[in-house]
């Protein structure tokens, strides 16, 4: 201790005498200070100066650029620089030379700034490659930070590739090119994949020549879209397009491949002029078609998947890439018009019988009926004629109902075996669709799979009973349901109707009656077969009067008749007359022309 206080300790220097200023050393404490300051920078605010770095913490850089004090810059502002390191040379601007603390403040930003609009166009001009720190994500691309100027990187000229995850070039600093700036309003902008695309061009090039068609390439999955997946080669990008994909039915390319897959390709086609190459993945594996089984024959059953579905029928995938078409009307025995959709969806797994196979063409039809019995096969055992059963009304025509008995038995009601009393238009008056209805069969047509079905034929035929009850001339009090041009619809009772015609309608006063009226009609006409019953109205009161005319007329006759046997009398008496009679003959003679004259009269007037 003795000996350290020798060495620093100076016996000779009067410290009473210096801090009192008595004069005792040659130079003043003022030139002692000047000449020091002449030693150290002079430095003004709002200058711009150079500074070495000479320590770096979490939040502050340390920056001496030879002042009396060490400068101090926020790290945020090298957040540009990430290789920033003790000994750097870098620009920082005074922005105080004493702060409260007695600290001169830099700002690395601010010196930046003031020459960044000089060096970014100088960069513009010189295709100089600049560096800058990329500092969030922005519509459409990215903000970057260049010389302290923030300018905007588009998305597509980050990479040549399409880029999916835009947050993981936040915060990395990057080269860059200066593609375009706007002078006044002071935008730049900048292209990362501009660096790069020139040197991809050449590759591009090397790679176009050295392709051929067959050539087998291995390649990443780029991108996918709906109608095929681009892949590198390595330079260069080529499109397997969905319906080279798989030998089997693609809904969407993801269903085979996935981002960034490492694939083997086949080249189809390349067109060097435009750069396209098509590629193919499914004609690596051999066609389905090829491997499928020797032994598959017509009538098999066969399982698959419905993949495609249409109005006319489905596609099944029995294997991947062959396809059989079960057509609409190999789905159900019955025979009415339907949409494949009722039957099946996409995505089914279904059960089927072979119907067809092509294995040149590499077609197959399909049918899903056949795995049931055909419902025809025995239709004469199941339903004999005469059978009475329910039947549903599938539609209509002018001249019938056509209805279903079970799936796949059809049959018709003619329009004429509806009713055997209703006089019946069309078959919606009588029944409806859908609605269940009670049938006889009359008839099998199995050629054609089709019954003549009958609805009347449930009950006896009225018509026996009214051949009796409504004989000619037979004369009813009955209602006019209805007027027509032709004549009126006379209903005679509950189920039977008859038809008077309009000349036959006039009333004895000679008025034509209404509907709704009640009159008395004659049967002038009856015919069964036709279930026709023609009436007559002006019979019932015309035939009364010719039969009283008739009557009055016979009466007359009989008396005319009754003279004309007296006269015939008297005259015979006449003949046996003798000449002694001639005294009565005078009175004779008077009687005789009085006899005459009478019958002469009642002829007349007959």
């Amino acid at each position: 201790m003795e000996e350290m206080n020798k060495v620093v300790a100076n016996e000779n220097f009067d410290w009473n005498a210096f801090e009192n200023d008595l004069g005792v050393y040659d130079q003043p404490k003022e030139q002692i200070a000047e000449e020091y300051d002449k030693t150290l920078s002079n430095v003004a605010v709002g200058e711009v100066v150079e500074g070495t770095v000479t320590a770096i913490t979490k939040r502050e850089v340390v920056v001496n650029i030879g002042y009396k004090s060490e400068g101090i810059v926020a790290v945020s502002e090298f957040r540009y620089n990430p290789d920033l390191q003790i000994g750097d040379k870098v620009e920082v601007y005074v922005e105080s030379v004493e702060d409260k603390g007695g600290q001169l403040v830099l700002s690395h930003k601010k010196a930046r700034q003031l020459k960044s609009w000089d060096r970014v166009n100088e960069a513009l001009e010189k295709d100089e490659i600049i560096k800058g720190y990329i500092k969030c994500r922005t519509k459409g691309g990215m903000i970057v930070d260049v010389f302290g100027i923030e300018a905007f990187l588009p998305g597509s000229q980050i990479d040549v590739k399409p880029i999916r995850d835009y947050d993981m070039y936040v915060d990395k600093t990057m080269e860059f090119k200066v593609v375009k700036i706007n002078q006044e309003f002071r935008n730049v902008v900048v292209s990362h994949k501009a660096l790069i695309e020139a040197e991809l061009e050449a590759q591009k090039q090397i790679i176009m020549s050295k392709l051929e068609k067959g050539q087998i390439l291995e390649g990443t999955v780029k991108n996918i879209t709906s109608y095929g997946v681009f892949v590198d080669l390595g330079g260069v990008d080529g499109l397997i397009h969905i319906t080279d994909l798989s030998w089997g039915r693609v809904s969407h390319p993801e269903e085979i491949v996935a981002l960034d897959q490492k694939i083997n390709v086949v080249i189809l086609d390349f067109d060097d002029a435009k750069k396209r190459i098509a590629l193919g993945l499914k004609q690596l594996a051999p066609h389905p078609w090829e491997a499928l089984s020797a032994d598959l024959k017509v009538g098999d059953k066969v399982k698959g998947k419905v993949v495609v579905m249409a109005d006319y029928g489905a596609f099944v995938e029995i294997a991947p890439g062959v396809e059989g078409l079960i057509h609409v009307s190999e789905m159900s025995w019955s025979q009415h018009l339907r949409s494949a959709q009722e039957f099946m969806k996409v995505g089914d797994e279904v059960e089927a019988v072979i119907l067809t196979l092509d294995r040149e063409d590499r077609k197959m039809s399909l049918g899903i009926k056949q795995l049931t019995p055909d419902p025809w096969e025995d239709i004469e055992t199941r339903y004999p004629v005469g059978t009475r059963c329910q039947a549903k009304v599938r539609n209509f025509t002018n001249f019938g109902v056509f209805v279903e008995i079970e799936e796949g038995i059809d049959g018709l009601i003619h329009i004429s075996d509806l009713s055997w009393t209703k006089k019946v238009k069309h078959p919606g008056e009588f029944t409806s669709v859908g609605a269940d209805i009670e049938v006889v069969v009359l008839e099998i047509d199995k050629d054609n799979r089709r019954l003549s079905l009958g609805h009347k034929q449930l009950e006896e035929n009225p018509w026996n009973g009214f051949e009796q009850q409504f004989t000619l001339d037979s004369v009813h009090e009955a209602v006019i349901s209805e007027m027509t041009d032709k004549g009126a619809v006379v209903a005679l009772g509950e189920n039977v109707e008859g038809f008077c015609p309009a000349r036959q309608l006039t009333k004895e006063d000679g008025t034509m009656p209404k509907a709704g009226e009640k009159l008395a009609f004659k049967v002038i006409e009856f015919s069964k077969a036709t279930k026709r019953i023609t009436l007559s109205h002006v019979r019932t009161y015309d035939d009364a009067r010719r039969e009283a005319a008739a009557a009055e007329k016979a009466e007359k006759r009989a008396a005319a008749d009754a003279t004309k046997s007296t006269v015939k009398k008297i005259n015979a008496s006449v003949e046996k007359t003798t000449l002694g009679d001639i005294a009565g003959l005078a009175a004779l003679k008077s009687a005789m022309e009085a006899a005459e004259k009478k019958a002469a009269k009642a002829e007349k007037e007959e």
